[in-house]
């Protein structure tokens, strides 16, 4: 995980220094901005390929958790439409991009990699496949229902820019369900095939996370946003990732699922929140993913060293 992220690091400052025209740099852009929600969809497909729909099991504690991030990720919606940012008031847009930051790393959906992770950790991988489906379902819904009205635009209805983030997210997150269900009764020996290659998903992972890290130091090299409104997206995401995880411990915990729930909660797919916020906010709030990578990954990267010392 910090190798992928120091590849994406270099590899955007190489790519700078390289003497290749503005378009050249610009067709670089897109073929990176295409290739993101591609990696997206095969992560996703590989990582439902690997759960049946008979492990799928409703547990309590995954109640608690979608209702926890849906009706905080609510609640920051509101809170934005209701102290709308206003250009030129920096205290305004520091707070509004806190704001925008704590939101997307509440609602965005738990990383392909949790049940890889969870595995290594000794906890069941199964549960926290089946969240991983659940909360994907929760965000192609509350994503395009809520996230308009944060950023309502005089050319743009509710149900223009309702319709515009649907025809985007919806398909990204819940066909490769459909599909990888597909693959697992009409086409067994593909499915077995995909199976046999061993975390595939957190490989495809590992690259994908390098572009998205890319963007978002080109993001904060392009950005004219102050000092003061960088940090607070930083402090924002802290805040998040050490509540999500905490949350998830403590409610997973009256369950005899700690680990599962706080896995589940707090490891995101922070591609997911550096593409949502390029792709339908300011270029800025990609930084959030990036921010909530670094904090998310300090937590795994301490569980598993925790681990491998009590195994010793």
């Amino acid at each position: 995980m910090p190798v992928s992220m120091i590849c994406g690091i270099l590899a955007y400052f190489l790519g700078r220094e390289l003497p290749l025209s503005p378009e050249a740099k610009d067709d670089v852009l897109h073929f990176v901005e295409t290739l993101q929600p591609i990696l997206l969809f095969v992560m996703l497909y590989i990582a439902f390929c690997k759960v049946s729909p008979s492990q799928l099991r409703p547990h309590k504690w995954q109640f608690w958790v979608l209702l926890t991030q849906g009706g905080l990720f609510a609640a920051v919606c509101i809170i934005m439409y209701m102290v709308p940012l206003s250009v030129g008031e920096n205290a305004n847009s520091t707070f509004h991009f806190a704001l925008e930051a704590f939101m997307l790393a509440i609602i965005c959906p738990t990383a392909t990699a949790c049940a890889v992770v969870t595995q290594k950790l000794g906890g069941d991988s199964a549960s926290t496949t089946s969240y991983t489906i659940l909360i994907n379902l929760v965000v192609a819904l509350l994503i395009p229902l809520l996230l308009p009205i944060t950023h309502m635009q005089s050319h743009l209805t509710f149900l223009t820019a309702f319709v515009t983030i649907i025809k985007k997210v919806f398909p990204l997150l819940i066909f490769p369900l459909l599909l990888a269900w597909g693959t697992r009764f009409l086409l067994p020996r593909l499915h077995t095939k995909i199976l046999s290659v061993r975390d595939l998903a957190f490989y495809l992972w590992a690259v994908a996370l390098a572009f998205a890290i890319a963007i978002t130091c080109r993001a904060l090299a392009h950005s004219n946003e102050s000092l003061a409104a960088v940090s607070s997206i930083a402090l924002a995401t802290l805040i998040a990732c050490i509540f999500q995880f905490t949350f998830g411990w403590w409610i997973g915990k009256h369950y005899g699922f700690r680990m599962e729930a706080g896995q589940a909660m707090g490891q995101k797919n922070t591609i997911f929140i550096i593409w949502l916020g390029y792709t339908f906010l300011c270029p800025i709030s990609a930084t959030a993913g990036g921010f909530y990578s670094i904090w998310h990954n300090i937590v795994n990267s301490y569980q598993l060293y925790k681990k491998r010392k009590s195994a010793k």
